[in-house]
């Protein structure tokens, strides 16, 4: 799969990324899985970890996607990244040179850190410290600090080492195989992930975790779904404090976006009855709900979905 590059006048206007910005690129490594098996070896050995709730939503759309093109298909090379890729130099952490190789990087490192820039804004009206996470690019595989890092999982953030984690090429199969394109709908999925950081440092996942722990299955994946639209709503939070930097169209794009990935239009695509007992991360109507409240309201306070019976 080749680069996923994009361009044109009805981009996003962000400022260039800050010269301090925490990113690194880990280039390509190993993580045990390759070749036709990688997916297969992926659906087998990550369940039991995504069911712990370490990872974004980008793991559930395109594990859910490959589960079903596996079930169907017999495929075993579905999301594959390219090998042929230009990279930096691995282990580099120097923005320049991670950030500048392909205009899709520089978008997510503008992105990056336009939503850090806010939250620091936002945490220092609180007179609190907010802490930045990092940003990780890699590609095809590598690992975190959470365990293995692929790019069919689609962007993660991991709280062990407050990363956010990104194969780029995710963003190509997110508009041809999701029809979820457009720059806000690849900001939204950095701000979302972001968003995760946010409930890190603010021990809101800690606190979740422990309820989880002490739970049933099902209402396991009830507060997990709570975590991810606030998470959205979070990212609608940083979209709507930079409005004046979104064109046109962009709302639609992000609206696009959580629309396709809300659990139950993914299990309806592939030929499932939605299971509310099994969602973890929202329908696509509480995604777009919660998304466009953080636009509306500009208040991370109204993203207390922990405290709401209507979702």
């Amino acid at each position: 799969m080749g680069k996923f590059e994009f361009g044109g006048e009805d981009s996003m206007r962000l400022d260039d990324y800050d010269k301090d910005i925490k990113v690194r690129d880990k280039g390509r490594g190993s993580s045990g899985f390759g070749g036709g098996g990688g997916m297969l070896a992926l659906l087998v050995n990550f369940l039991p970890f995504l069911l712990r709730r370490k990872l974004g939503w980008g793991t559930i759309l395109l594990i859910g996607a490959g589960a079903f093109f596996l079930y169907n298909s017999g495929g075993l090379g579905f999301l594959s990244g390219s090998s042929g890729e230009q990279t930096a130099t691995a282990g580099s952490s120097n923005p320049d040179e991670v950030c500048t190789l392909d205009a899709t990087r520089k978008e997510v490192c503008d992105t990056f850190s336009s939503v850090n820039n806010t939250w620091e804004r936002l945490f220092q009206q609180n007179n609190s410290r907010y802490q930045e996470p990092t940003l990780n690019f890699f590609t095809d595989r590598n690992s975190s600090a959470c365990g293995a890092a692929q790019a069919a999982m689609g962007p993660f953030y991991c709280p062990a080492d407050k990363g956010v984690y990104l194969d780029t090429s995710f963003f190509g199969d997110l508009e041809r195989r999701m029809g979820a394109g457009g720059d806000f709908a690849r900001s939204y999925v950095i701000a979302h992930e972001v968003g995760h950081h946010i409930q890190t440092i603010t021990g809101v996942s800690d606190q979740v975790r422990s309820q989880q722990a002490r739970s049933s299955k099902a209402n396991g994946n009830a507060l997990q779904v709570r975590m991810e639209l606030q998470a959205d709503c979070y990212a609608g939070v940083w979209a709507g404090l930079n409005a004046n930097r979104i064109e046109q169209g962009d709302i639609e794009e992000g609206m696009r976006a959580a629309n396709a990935i809300g659990d139950d239009n993914i299990m309806k695509s592939a030929g499932r009855r939605p299971v509310p007992e099994s969602f973890t991360h929202g329908t696509s109507q509480q995604r777009m709900r919660w998304l466009r409240k953080g636009i509306q309201t500009r208040d991370p306070s109204a993203c207390d979905t922990f405290s709401t019976n209507q979702l």
